[in-house]
């Protein structure tokens, strides 16, 4: 365990070179770059693909792909139909707990009285919270169908899911929502529209390196040594990690227009849902080191017979 948390100070201090670096680089170009942005990708006639929903799209294939290579590195067998049923699962999992998370904790009483706004995926409004609670439940249904134990798939899901969040927090950045609070350092932004005209925190951004970048980096690295690390070692750093950094972001974010501050001028819910995540992620990663169970795949079924020469 002294060793993963290592891995997270090497990784932290990393990004930190790393910022200062972006301070240079955003004080002459982050904005102008912004303001060059279409959260169209490309239109095909009267269809029009957002860089939100490729970002959905290449989320998925990237841990679909990290979580099948990670698996043989491990000698653990997950075939490419059992890795399928895991994706398609996450899939459902994460859309629908995204939203209905979102509607039910941020929608303040909206959804109640307009429930068909709940199907209007298009208009937004997506929770991560609310999302990693609909993936880990679908997790249970992927265990019962591949026959994989459910800390296994979690572990191989999360090493590549910060992947998905890097992606979809540059989307956010794109489509200019979820937004920092004001400021005048020389990298902030102007999104303009309800965000107003003074320049704010790219807070997607810190969202996309810490949440994303990083939290990938450690998991990664960690992923590599063999025999890999006891069940549940990598779904519990996620939550921590994730909720620790989560935490911190939400100083310099804009709280949820019709939820604001929830005390003392600077509690947001953000903050209040990341409490839960660290200390089930830690609660997790003492259950891992206690009991040590090694990961497994799928169990060779006895007696199959040999392929035939004939």
């Amino acid at each position: 365990m002294v060793r993963s948390f290592c891995f997270m100070l090497l990784a932290c201090k990393g990004s930190f070179a790393l910022g200062i670096w972006c301070e240079s680089f955003g004080e002459c170009m982050l904005n102008d770059i912004y303001q060059m942005l279409d959260p169209v990708a490309f239109s095909i006639g009267p269809v029009s693909v957002r860089w939100y929903g490729i970002a959905y799209v290449m989320g998925f294939i990237c841990a679909g792909l990290v979580l099948y290579f990670t698996a043989r590195r491990w000698k653990v067998r997950v075939d490419v139909d059992a890795a399928l049923n895991v994706v398609l699962c996450v899939i459902v999992g994460i859309i629908v707990g995204a939203r209905v998370g979102y509607c039910l904790v941020y929608g303040n009483g909206y959804y109640l009285q307009n429930p068909l706004e709940i199907f209007m995926v298009s208009n937004g409004g997506m929770s991560f919270h609310g999302g990693l609670v609909g993936a880990l439940l679908a997790g249970i249904v992927a265990a019962k169908i591949t026959h994989i134990p459910y800390l296994t798939l979690a572990d191989l899901a999360v090493i590549g899911a910060p992947l998905g969040l890097l992606f979809g927090r540059c989307a956010n950045f794109i489509n200019g929502e979820l937004w920092g609070a004001v400021t005048d350092l020389p990298w902030g932004v102007v999104f303009g529209g309800e965000a107003g005209l003074l320049p704010r925190h790219p807070s997607q951004l810190y969202e996309a390196l810490l949440e994303g970048l990083v939290i990938f980096v450690v998991l990664f690295a960690l992923s590599r040594k063999r025999p890999p690390r006891p069940q549940g070692t990598f779904l519990g750093l996620f939550l921590v990690m994730y909720g620790i950094f989560r935490f911190l972001i939400e100083f310099v974010r804009q709280p949820d227009s019709q939820l604001g501050y929830l005390w003392g001028g600077w509690l947001t819910m953000g903050q209040v849902l990341s409490v839960p995540l660290i200390l089930v992620g830690i609660g997790v990663l003492v259950y891992a080191w206690r009991v040590r169970k090694p990961q497994q795949g799928l169990i060779e079924e006895a007696g199959e017979p040999e392929p035939s020469s004939e």
